[in-house]
């Protein structure tokens, strides 16, 4: 087992190792990695901590997850049109590797995995999911569809239906893109007009859409889901 320096009071961790501390004084419960580690003191007070357990991280399973992964892309790709926040563009990424997308389109004023901001909400996905940049996404989806390819798109209106339907029309022998549009703008009308289908997620609350980031989420989901 290697041996690992965490710069933040002088810890120095074992590689692969997973601690849980509690703080004396004000009773915080923290892990602490080799990686991204707060210390062992308090990263809340400042206060010492205590060591109440300590284990392997879990690298087996996260093996197993990526050997699935590759064994089920799918063909399923994500088109990202003018997404603006860079955080919400690595939540994406990263939701992407997890679903077993294959690819991503980064389209016009979408920043790439070059933003330094992308790949701290991203955590490594970026090298996992190839991806590509395009100014033009309405130009884009018009080349994927000459080639036979079948859009679809998340966003509300009237000719949306319940994402819980979505994966009875996907067909597993045709490449797919799922398009996610500008959190404030939404999908690009020209782009829904090429669009297979619309699908919209059901809001029970008060509020009239998610964080394009978890909405994208949901969809990846209904999109791979079996049942």
């Amino acid at each position: 087992m290697h041996l690992k320096y965490c710069s933040m009071y002088n810890v120095v961790m074992r590689e692969g190792i997973v601690q849980v501390r509690v703080c004396r004084s004000c009773g915080l419960r923290y892990p602490l990695t080799d990686e991204r580690s707060f210390g062992l003191r308090c990263p809340l007070c400042l206060g010492e901590t205590r060591l109440v357990r300590q284990r392997k991280a879990n690298l087996e399973a996260a093996h197993i997850r990526r050997q699935v992964k590759k064994e089920s892309t799918g063909g399923i790709s994500v088109l990202l049109d003018n997404i603006r926040a860079a955080g919400n563009v690595g939540s994406i990424l990263r939701s992407a590797e997890g679903f077993g997308f294959s690819h991503a389109y980064l389209c016009g004023i979408t920043p790439t995995p070059e933003n330094e901001a992308v790949q701290k909400t991203a955590l490594g996905a970026e090298e996992s999911v190839t991806w590509s940049y395009h100014k033009d996404a309405v130009k884009l989806a018009k080349g994927l569809k000459t080639k036979g390819w079948d859009i679809f798109a998340l966003e509300e209106g009237a000719k949306a239906s319940d994402i819980a339907h979505a994966r009875k029309n996907i067909h597993p022998a045709r490449q797919t893109v799922l398009t996610v549009g500008n959190e404030v703008a939404g999908v690009d009308e020209s782009l829904l007009k090429l669009c297979k289908r619309i699908y919209h997620i059901p809001m029970y609350g008060e509020k009239k859409s998610f964080n394009v980031a978890v909405a994208f989420g949901i969809a990846a989901f209904a999109f791979r889901a079996t049942g």
